[in-house]
C-alpha cells in the first residue's frame, strides 16, 4: 500500500502493491542450496552510523523474536529535526541496521540440512540489507548487489525494472531508494522490526518467509514544491561545475529554497516476500541463488500515484502545491506490523508517519 498526508484531518497516505513471481515450475528455475558467498559482506550495510538520540519514553526493543500481539504504542507527537529524526515515532525505539533483523535458529527441512537452511537464511538476510538498509542504493543507486544475489531470470526481470519503471513493474515494490532531487536520508540509520521464518515447501524443499518493516528519514531535495505531476520522471541532481569553483552546485542535501526549518519526514515501509529453494533432484536450480515467489510492499507516507522507480515521500512543500493523488483506500498504522496484509492495491491513509 501507498500512503500520503490526507487533504484533512492530519492524516497520511499509504499504497498497497502486490506482485508475484513464477514458482520454479512455471519459469524453470528456483533459489536453491548454496552458502551465502559474497552475499555475506552485505550484512555490514549501515553498521557505522552514529546513533541519533532518543527521544521518547518507551523502552528500547531488540531484534523480534516473535509477531506482535498487536499495534505498537501511541507515542507523544514530536516534529521530526535532523538532529532527532525519530521524534514522536514507534520507531525511536526500534533497533537499527542488520542487527535489527534477527533469524530464526536453523533446522533441516526437507531436503536440505541444518547448515543448508542457515545459509539460505543468511542469504535471505543479505537480499533485504542489500535492497533496504545499503547506503548507497538510499541515496539513488544502483542495488547489484541485490541483483546478483537472485537467480539469472529474476534478476534480469528486475533489472529491466529499474531501466524502465512504470505502474505496472515500479522498483519500489522490492527496493528502497530515494531520488535525491527530491529526498535525502538525514541519517544512515535505518530502523527496523519484522520476521524471518521457514517451513517445508510440501515438496521437500524450503519456503522462507520475511514481512519486515523498515523506517526512513529524509529531507527535501531541490525539486520539492515545483510544479510537477507526481508521475512525472525523476530528475538528474545538480552537479557542481568541473573546476569546482564559485559556480559549482551545493550538494542537493544542502539545496533548499528555505532552509529553515529543515521538513524531515520518514518513510514507513513493510515488505513481505516469500523465498523458495527447491528440491534440487526434482527442479532446475541454480545454487546460491534466490527465487522470489511472492512479494508485497506497504509504502507509508509516500505519494500516490508516483511510479518512477523511487520512494516518493509526501513533504509539506509538495503537498502545498496539490500534485499528488488523493488518497482513496482506508487509514492504517504503517507501525502495526501485526495486522493483515492489504493486497488490494489501493492507496489509503496512514495515521501517523
Amino acid at each position: 500500500m501507498e500512503a500520503q498526508p490526507a487533504a484533512a484531518g492530519g492524516g497520511l497516505a499509504a499504497r498497497h502493491r502486490a506482485a508475484r513471481a513464477p514458482p520454479p515450475g512455471e519459469q524453470g528455475a528456483a533459489g536453491g542450496g548454496g552458502a551465502a558467498g559474497a552475499g555475506g559482506g552485505l550484512l555490514a550495510f549501515g553498521g557505522g552510523s552514529e546513533r541519533a538520540p532518543k527521544s521518547s519514553a518507551l523502552p528500547s526493543l531488540g531484534a523480534a523474536t516473535a509477531a506482535p500481539s498487536g499495534p505498537p504504542p501511541t507515542v507523544a507527537p514530536e516534529k521530526a529535526t535532523p538532529e532527532r529524526p525519530w521524534a514522536g515515532s514507534p520507531a525511536d525505539a526500534w533497533p537499527a541496521g542488520p542487527d535489527g533483523l534477527a533469524l530464526p535458529p536453523a533446522t533441516a527441512v526437507g531436503v536440505f540440512g541444518q547448515e543448508q537452511v542457515a545459509a539460505d537464511l543468511a542469504l535471505v538476510k543479505s537480499f533485504l540489507v542489500a535492497t533496504n538498509m545499503d547506503p548507497k542504493v538510499l541515496a539513488g543507486g544502483r542495488p547489484q548487489a541485490a541483483l546478483d544475489l537472485l537467480d539469472p531470470a529474476t534478476g534480469d526481470d528486475l533489472a529491466q525494472e529499474l531501466a524502465r519503471p512504470s505502474a505496472e513493474h515500479d522498483p519500489a515494490n522490492w527496493v528502497s531508494r530515494f531520488d535525491p532531487a527530491w529526498a535525502v536520508p538525514v541519517t544512515d540509520q535505518v530502523k527496523v522490526q519484522g520476521l524471518v521464518s521457514f517451513e517445508g515447501d510440501g515438496d521437500q524443499g524450503l519456503l522462507v518467509h520475511a514481512d519486515v518493516t523498515f523506517v526512513y528519514a529524509v529531507r527535501p531535495g531541490p525539486e520539492v514544491g515545483k510544479a510537477v505531476t507526481p508521475s512525472a520522471q525523476p530528475s538528474r541532481p545538480a552537479q557542481p561545475a568541473p573546476d569546482g569553483g564559485a559556480g559549482a552546485a551545493k550538494p542537493v542535501a544542502w539545496v533548499q529554497d528555505d532552509p529553515a526549518p529543515v521538513d524531515v519526514e520518514r518513510e514507513i515501509v513493510r515488505r513481505a516476500i516469500d523465498f523458495r529453494f527447491a528440491d534440487p533432484s526434482r527442479f532446475q536450480v541454480k545454487r546460491g541463488k534466490l527465487t522470489p515467489t511472492r512479494w508485497y510492499s506497504d509504502l507509508g507516507n509516500n505519494e500516490c500515484g508516483y511510479n518512477g522507480g523511487f520512494l516518493r515521500p509526501s513533504f509539506l512543500a509538495a503537498r502545498a502545491t496539490g500534485s499528488a493523488r488523493p488518497s482513496d483506500g482506508p487509514t492504517t498504522d504503517p507501525y502495526d506490523w501485526h495486522r493483515p496484509l492489504d493486497e488490494s492495491g489501493k492507496c489509503g491513509a496512514v495515521s501517523r508517519s
